[in-house]
């Protein structure tokens, strides 16, 4: 599987699953929601823009969105990291994230997520 210049090719939507990990291309410019994968590492390659990325905490207003995923309202005691086009991220599995924004700005980043083991 190839995607030219890391873009996903038309014919294909949403994230490719192979199993044990999937592929997608996400691309923000409004804030993320708390996000916590239980069962999945997530590694991101951002491609363009930039973000603050609030990793670790506790969730505040936990719900379940579906077998091992949690999403959340906020994040308490989380550590803010600046990341931007380059940058390599690896949050592993059950750690709380979520992305911000600045008014105006974007981020697109290569995503894959992983089976914890």
């Amino acid at each position: 599987m190839i995607w030219p210049k890391g873009v996903l090719p038309a014919d294909l939507n949403g994230k490719l699953d192979f199993g044990n990990h999937a592929l997608s291309i996400s691309h923000r410019d409004k804030n993320g929601v708390v996000e916590v994968h239980e069962k999945l590492v997530d590694v991101f390659a951002v491609q363009s823009g930039e973000a603050t990325l609030v990793v670790g905490g506790e969730v505040v207003g936990p719900r379940t969105t579906g077998p091992g995923e949690i999403q959340g309202d906020s994040i308490k005691g989380g550590v803010s990291k600046k990341v931007a086009a380059g940058d390599v991220i690896h949050i592993t599995a059950g750690v709380p994230h979520q992305f911000f924004l600045d008014q105006g700005k974007q981020i697109t980043y290569f995503v894959v997520k992983v089976a914890a083991q």
